[in-house]
């Protein structure tokens, strides 16, 4: 659990009290960035907690996310 300091919380009401940029905050965009021209689709999979650790040992190895390494597993299958 994350607890915000009170310094945090009053330079978080400063910043608000400043006013924000609508136009930069709207160029940003939202979410996650694209991977792609397409839109992605999220897949929801159940592993066991032992799938799940010999993934995350996987990916930990290739210094890959979870999501990198399930594609390129898929990728790997696919072929």
């Amino acid at each position: 659990m994350c607890v915000a300091t009170d310094d945090q919380i009053q330079q978080w009401a400063d910043e608000a009290e400043a006013g924000y940029d609508v136009d930069a905050l709207k160029r940003r965009g939202r979410g996650r960035p694209g991977r792609g021209a397409e839109p992605m689709q999220v897949v929801a999979v159940r592993l066991t907690a032992e799938e799940l650790d010999a993934l995350d040992a996987a990916a930990a190895k290739q210094d890959m996310t979870r999501s990198e390494a399930i594609r390129a597993a898929l990728a790997h299958f696919a072929a």
